[in-house]
């Protein structure tokens, strides 16, 4: 049987590990690993955000860089508020929580993905950028974030940018 083209997402190109302590997954990330640099959204402020379809106040920071075309993302919570990070199975240890790819029209994925029984846990916006967090994890995997072209593709372009020129210095670039 061939696969249903009707519904092909982007490629998977990043990585969401949850961690406890963001400043030592960085300094793991860029000295163990050689990747880097980071740029860090410090403690993000949401225009909105909801978990499975109520408001949702999360504090987060969030890190990226990129691994070649693999962006690697580590978000460190700030409050216990109910979200998808706090029902991941490792929240206590951290870990590899979802992947991501980029869609053209989050709405139209999100209803493509609705008819086969795939919903959002979790969406918002933070500067015009819009995601949403789909439970995919009921079949042997992770979550899967959506995430909208538009105003985070300059961002991405420039810490594509600056991953392909790192020296190693400056590892942690706060934004």
């Amino acid at each position: 049987m061939l696969p249903n083209n009707d519904l092909r997402l982007g490629p998977i190109m990043q990585n969401g590990y949850l961690v406890g302590n963001i400043e030592a997954a960085v300094h793991h990330w860029t000295e163990v690993m050689g990747v880097g640099p980071f740029f860090l959204f410090d403690h993000l402020k949401f225009t909105e955000m909801f978990y499975r379809g109520q408001a949702c106040t999360l504090e987060m920071s969030a890190a990226v860089a990129y691994w070649g075309h693999v962006q690697i993302e580590l978000i460190q919570l700030w409050n216990d508020v109910p979200s998808m990070y706090r029902e991941f199975p490792a929240a206590a240890m951290g870990g590899l929580q979802h992947v991501g790819a980029m869609t053209h029209s989050l709405a139209d994925d999100t209803e493509r993905l609705r008819r086969r029984g795939v919903e959002p846990i979790q969406w918002g916006e933070v500067d015009g950028i819009r995601f949403a967090y789909f439970a995919t994890d009921h079949h042997p995997g992770g979550v899967l974030e959506l995430i909208e072209h538009g105003p985070i593709d300059d961002y991405y372009a420039m810490f594509r940018k600056a991953a392909d020129e790192w020296d190693g210095r400056d590892p942690l670039r706060k934004l």
